[in-house]
């Protein structure tokens, strides 16, 4: 399973669910009494979890956050208000008897794992009715910005990513192929697009991740990828007009003159244990 930094996560999945949660409609919070979240990281999904329960009113439902990773727990726990309970776990042998809850979810999970539909039959084995998975299509990210290279450059590295990466992180609506594989029923798929939005007046994480670009670091993250698809020539050229970009960003965000719109399409899927009727 591919390993990410806390700074990474808070980056790709900030602000994911402020605008709406319109996407958690089909997995029936209010009518849930043990949720468990399934490489949980940080825990953004695992505290939305926890918030739409109280919503309900059911503010007696269990809510749990399981990851592999101890230090991204550990920084979960932190940002917690002691409701939530977390477990140090691997997604394909979860520390949770069969039929513990009533639904499992996980959040760009399957997407990170070299053979989703094992962790799919975890999920299954641990849930005793509903399955839901929440995955990115990243081979699908457009890129708006008053920035011209920016839009021409993300579309060329992104490419470059989704060819050297050995996992599938374009899964997208496949993840249902994953559910039927693992023997669960009633399927079914919606999408949503999430838009990252970047204007006047500038968050601090937008002029960090300006000065990420100038200094070509957001891309030697995926580094190791983009040679794999490419070359080490080909790496360096990208880096080069990258940080060129990343110049010509900072410069647009001192003249307040900048702005950039990110859409990530994901799907929400979800199925039934097929023992629960």
């Amino acid at each position: 399973m591919r390993r990410f930094s806390a700074e990474y996560l808070e980056h790709t999945r900030r602000g994911m669910w402020d605008d709406g949660r319109d996407a958690l409609a089909d997995l029936d919070l209010p009518s849930r009494e043990r949720v468990l979240d399934v490489g949980c990281g940080t825990g953004e999904l695992t505290r939305v979890l926890a918030a739409e329960a109280d919503a309900a009113g059911d503010a007696d439902a269990t809510v749990i956050g399981v990851d592999a990773d101890r230090d991204l727990l550990g920084v979960a726990r932190e940002e917690s208000d002691g409701r939530i309970g977390y477990l140090a776990g691997d997604a394909t042998r979860l520390p949770v008897a069969d039929d513990a809850v009533d639904l499992a979810v996980c959040q760009a999970l399957l997407i990170n794992l070299p053979a989703p539909t094992a962790a799919v039959r975890e999920l299954a084995r641990v849930s005793g009715d509903l399955v839901a998975a929440v995955e990115p299509d990243n081979a699908d990210v457009r890129v708006a910005s008053t920035v011209d290279a920016e839009e021409r450059l993300e579309r060329e590295a992104r490419e470059a990513y989704v060819a050297g990466v050995d996992t599938d992180v374009a899964l997208g609506d496949r993840v249902r192929e994953a559910f039927g594989a693992a023997g669960l029923v009633d399927v079914r798929t919606r999408r949503y697009v999430h838009e990252k939005r970047t204007e006047p007046p500038y968050a601090e994480t937008a002029l960090r991740s300006a000065a990420r670009k100038a200094s070509g670091a957001g891309l030697a993250d995926h580094r190791e990828e983009l040679v794999a698809a490419t070359s080490e020539a080909a790496y360096d050229d990208l880096r080069g007009r990258w940080r060129e970009m990343g110049r010509e960003v900072v410069d647009a965000i001192g003249a307040e003159e900048y702005e950039r719109v990110e859409y990530v399409p994901f799907d929400v899927t979800v199925g039934r244990v097929a023992s629960s009727g």
